[in-house]
């Protein structure tokens, strides 16, 4: 028989996760010296806002979840957890402070962002497995986003690096 825990503290997570990558992009904003790095890192702290908010609505309608069949809970949960500690965003790495070390160099604050998406990217698609159907099309959206905020940023290091 499935387990059950409640949602609540995956969508709690997911809305840390945009509330700081909103936090890091701005702070980059405020950094960046070329244009067309300070407009992507605005574009994507605007977008986290808007997935914090598409969160904070889900927040309210999802209750219980069942986990993955193949799934043992205390395990399941440790697994998340280890997610989130080991989250761009969440490690020294991913720190405003290595950000500001970062700031001279755009191509090193590129791929503190890509890591930051990546492992985004990772614990969306395991937050998608755990919300009830009706609301599996919201957490798809913000995957596809994510998705597409990754590939800016890599054509933006390309273009950095040429």
């Amino acid at each position: 028989m499935a387990e059950f825990f409640n949602a609540a503290d995956v969508t709690a997570a997911a809305i840390r996760i945009e509330q700081r990558g909103q936090d890091v992009y701005n702070q980059a904003v405020a950094m960046a010296t070329k244009p067309e790095v300070k407009a992507l890192f605005q574009h994507l702290a605007d977008e986290e806002a808007r997935h914090e908010a598409t969160f904070r609505a889900m927040a309210d309608r999802v209750g219980p979840v069942e986990l993955p069949a193949w799934s043992i809970a205390a395990e399941y949960v440790e697994y998340l957890h280890a997610l989130l500690d080991s989250h761009a965003l969440f490690t020294q790495a991913g720190t405003l402070t290595a950000l500001k070390g970062a700031a001279d160099d755009h191509a090193a604050a590129l791929r503190m962002a890509i890591q930051f998406e990546k492992d985004t990217l990772l614990f969306f698609t395991e937050m998608r497995e755990l919300v009830p159907a009706r609301e599996k099309a919201a957490v798809d959206a913000c995957i596809a986003e994510e998705r597409a905020h990754l590939r800016a940023l890599t054509a933006m290091l390309a273009q950095v690096n040429a």
